[in-house]
């Protein structure tokens, strides 16, 4: 596929975000959605990782539309260059994170060896729904069940808050998928 670049038609489109024309982000996503999510799978260990990466490297190019400069580049370079910087960040802050600990294997005593044995199987199903997360995201949602808030998490990892609540509401639900099917497993008779 072939990008036209929107600069060699009249003003072009991020001095047009940049002056706060609310037109031009939809001319923006239209025009360049294509190039960066074609990046952002290339770039991406995981397709919906590729997924948030659209999602913040379209914010930053918002925030940046102020400094592109067509005497230098045109502004497919300008995107392209945004995109792939991000991109760049996103694979070094996934190999440089600290691995977390995995959650903690004691479950408080408790009077009732019954409830104390539902407790500790549930934990365990929980660390096993966790595991088929990717890395970014299982680290996300281990912070989540630690109790971090969601602005705390984007904090202490660096994520925009935006990629951090993604990342908890598609964990959750992965999460709860896992746990229902071994919930099932675990209730259908065996012959």
């Amino acid at each position: 596929m072939r990008y036209v670049d929107a600069s060699s038609a009249g003003d072009g489109i991020l001095p047009r975000i940049a002056a706060g024309d609310t037109a031009a982000v939809d001319d923006c996503l239209h025009q360049y959605g294509n190039l960066v999510r074609s990046l952002a799978r290339r770039m991406s260990f995981d397709p919906n990782d590729a997924e948030d990466a659209v999602q913040e490297i379209f914010i930053d190019l918002w925030k940046s539309a102020g400094r592109f400069d067509p005497d230098r580049a045109p502004e497919s370079v300008f995107v392209t260059t945004i995109a792939r910087r991000r991109l760049i960040d996103r694979q070094r802050r996934c190999r440089r994170e600290p691995a977390f600990e995995p959650l903690e294997e004691t479950v408080p005593n408790g009077d009732n060896p019954e409830e104390e044995a539902t407790r500790r199987s549930r934990l365990s199903r929980l660390r096993e729904a966790l595991k088929d997360l990717p890395p970014e995201r299982q680290r996300v949602m281990t912070l989540t069940v630690r109790g971090l808030t969601h602005s705390q998490i984007a904090e202490f990892t660096g994520l925009p808050l935006g990629t951090v609540k993604s990342h908890v509401r598609r964990g959750l639900a992965k999460v709860r998928d896992g746990l229902e099917q071994a919930m099932r497993k675990a209730d259908t008779p065996r012959a």
